[in-house]
């Protein structure tokens, strides 16, 4: 097989799980009004950490204290921007939820200026205020904006942008896929502590919900990583970024599939703007953020 055969494969795959990354908003956003939050996201996530640590078993047995001290950290942003999410599809719709989350491509680079001292271009500044018009758009304009829906994602935005600065710091010296292992095992415990304290540990039950722990935990999850990982190899990391860009517009479309959810006018221009500024930062070399990890 050829490099370019690869290639193509590659990047036909990472289309697929950015499209399995928007699915998982309309499938969660199903689950958990059948299964508690956090139940649900320590069934998703303890599964997902058991096949990661399977498949990079022996760089696990290896990680020095320094890199279970990483995974610790990073494991608590992730724990973060998951709970958030979960907790903000209760109140908001799929569509709303994909591409708000997706503001967090936008939010590294500014976050990585103000808190690391890291250079920020002045791309970087157009993207965040075309996104955040765009945001004001998409949930503010029509006066339907929550604070318990679309203002809980977009603080799960944030703490993906956050989680994405300390993974590219703790990657260049640690192996990838052991700290994978490790901050989906503390976002699955965390989540299976709380939910067993407030009462709410119950058995899955029902198509419904198997289906999206199956679907988010083994795909969006466990596989989403793997072949991202793989992907890279073959794809430049410009088209990577460009094509999981896309996952704001695969939960848009899956909403309105699946929930005959339906964006105004002025929410689709919001919607839009949101994801030019995706792009804009994806494709800028020189303020795209790291991607280590999948944040979908």
């Amino acid at each position: 097989m050829t490099t370019a055969t690869r290639g193509r494969l590659a990047e036909i795959a990472l289309v697929g799980i950015a499209a399995v990354w928007g699915l998982t908003f309309v499938m969660v956003q199903d689950a958990i009004d059948r299964l508690p939050p956090f139940a649900f996201l320590a069934y998703r996530f303890i599964p997902a950490s058991a096949i990661v640590a399977a498949v990079f078993w022996r760089p696990l047995r290896r990680l020095p204290p320094e890199g279970w001290r990483a995974g610790l950290v990073m494991g608590v942003f992730l724990t973060a921007g998951y709970i958030a999410q979960t907790l903000g599809l209760e109140h908001t719709t799929a569509s709303n939820a994909g591409f708000i989350t997706g503001l967090f491509v936008v939010l590294t680079p500014l976050f990585g200026a103000l808190l690391f001292g890291l250079r920020l271009p002045r791309a970087a500044w157009l993207a965040a205020g075309v996104s955040a018009v765009g945001l004001l758009l998409l949930s503010g304009a029509s006066g339907d904006f929550k604070l318990s829906g679309d203002g809980v994602v977009f603080l799960c935005a944030c703490a993906f942008a956050l989680h994405i600065l300390v993974t590219a710091r703790a990657v260049e010296r640690l192996n990838v896929g052991a700290l994978v292992a490790v901050q989906l095992g503390v976002c699955g415990v965390f989540c299976l502590l709380v939910a067993a304290i407030a009462g709410d540990l119950e058995a899955p039950r029902g198509a419904t919900v198997w289906s999206a722990l199956i679907v988010t935990s083994l795909f969006a999850s466990a596989l989403g990583f793997l072949v991202q990982s793989y992907a890279q190899r073959y794809a430049s990391p410009a088209r990577t970024a460009l094509i999981l860009a896309a996952e704001p517009a695969f939960a848009g479309f899956f909403g309105y599939l699946l929930q005959d959810e339906r964006l105004s006018a002025v929410a689709w221009v919001g919607a839009l703007l949101i994801l030019a500024a995706i792009v804009l930062v994806d494709v800028a070399p020189r303020i795209r953020p790291p991607r280590p990890l999948p944040e979908g």
